[in-house]
């Protein structure tokens, strides 16, 4: 017998969510280890915008489950995520305003607040330059959240409910028997589990490798900057991705925001164990300039810090969800690209149900690595990590 129903590696928002998943859907002996502390690695540095606009119907019904779940959260976890709906605006790329309201009405058919304002109806927003602008996408309960704070309540929920975290408890390899994995080597001696959650994040490629599994993703480095904006200036209110200028603005509260480059840009794969961790001057710079175009009210906000994380970044943009044919006692949970914080919540539901169950969903069933093999690899309208 196994000592453990199930292990998860890596608590960031992936890992965390999941092992609570998991408690709650009824496994007794669920071990989550982290080689840092939670939220150490990509999910601590996310930007963590809250929104729904996806261009497939998959990741639009995941990402309206998961909206739903952080307007509940606090009350589930019993502590505040920092869940913030002060609404979310896409601005989409040039020549896909189309496709864009084609992805609007298919959200909405799906039962997603959200709704396409036209460019005469930019023009109540007091923040933007809306000169050249066909319209952009607009949801009320979008937002954003705090990245730590929600994975550490899900961490401190997970131990409540009974669950054993271990931090500073690097998965060194997995364990492999045939057509099996059959658990984690640890520096504490070798784990056994019935089943593995690869949640590793950066490092989930690397840790697959050990049991000779095939991950096809790249650790790449992710800059972001801090602006405070001046007294008096019309500031943005939303999460915006901006499509047009190639940017995302995040505000932080007390005029504060988040601010960093879109799709499409330059990535430069790196050794997640070794990548520069702070943000180099011509982003900043190109950043200063952007921002001042399109929201003139932040065109001299002052520079409050710089710094660079990682994506975990699939071949097409999509995460790998799930168990794989033809192996047992493993799932993936890996890939965000860069938009994994926001719809963790609910692919970790639809995970744990999956794996205690044997249920899932046809179109969940379709995010599992399986997709590489078969060549089928899901197609979106915007690229990268947009969706």
């Amino acid at each position: 017998m196994a000592a453990h129903d199930a292990i998860v590696v890596g608590a960031g928002i992936a890992g965390a969510a999941t092992a609570y998943e998991l408690r709650r859907a009824g496994l007794a002996r669920v071990l989550l280890l982290e080689r840092g502390a939670p939220a150490g690695v990509g999910t601590g540095r996310s930007a963590a915008i809250v929104r729904q606009h996806y261009s497939t119907k998959v990741m639009a019904r995941i990402a309206k489950a998961a909206v739903e779940r952080f307007a509940r959260l606090a009350d589930e976890l019993g502590r505040d995520v920092g869940y913030r709906p002060v609404g979310y605006l896409f601005i989409p790329p040039p020549g896909t305003e189309s496709a864009a309201q084609a992805n609007v009405a298919m959200q909405r058919e799906l039962g997603t607040d959200t709704v396409w304002l036209g460019a005469n109806a930019l023009g109540r927003f007091d923040w933007l330059n809306s000169e050249g602008l066909p319209g952009a996408a607009y949801e009320a309960k979008g937002g954003y959240a705090d990245p730590v704070a929600t994975t550490e309540a899900y961490v401190a929920a997970f131990v409540r409910d009974g669950g054993d975290v271990r931090l500073k408890t690097p998965a060194r390899r997995l364990l492999r028997a045939g057509d099996r994995i059959t658990g984690v080597e640890t520096d504490d001696g070798e784990q056994s589990a019935g089943i593995v959650v690869n949640a590793a994040g950066p490092f989930a490629g690397l840790l697959a490798a050990t049991a000779g599994l095939d991950l096809p993703m790249r650790a790449v480095r992710e800059q972001d900057t801090v602006w405070q904006g001046r007294p008096g200036r019309p500031l943005p209110v939303p999460s915006i991705s901006d499509g047009a200028d190639a940017i995302y603005v995040r505000p932080m509260g007390e005029g504060r925001f988040i601010v960093g480059r879109g799709f499409p840009k330059p990535y430069q794969d790196v050794d997640p164990y070794n990548f520069k961790e702070t943000a180099d001057d011509a982003f900043v710079a190109d950043i200063q300039g952007r921002l001042a175009t399109r929201f003139p009210g932040l065109a001299d906000a002052r520079l409050m810090h710089a710094y660079a994380a990682l994506y975990d970044v699939t071949p097409d943009w999509y995460p790998f969800i799930g168990p794989r044919a033809g192996l047992a006692g493993y799932a993936d949970f890996s890939g965000g690209s860069g938009h994994g914080f926001k719809t963790a919540l609910a692919i970790a539901a639809e995970l744990a149900r999956w794996l205690t169950s044997g249920e899932a969903a046809e179109d969940f069933r379709q995010l599992s690595h399986d997709r590489v093999p078969a060549g089928r690899l899901i197609q979106q309208s915007y690229g990268g990590n947009r969706g």
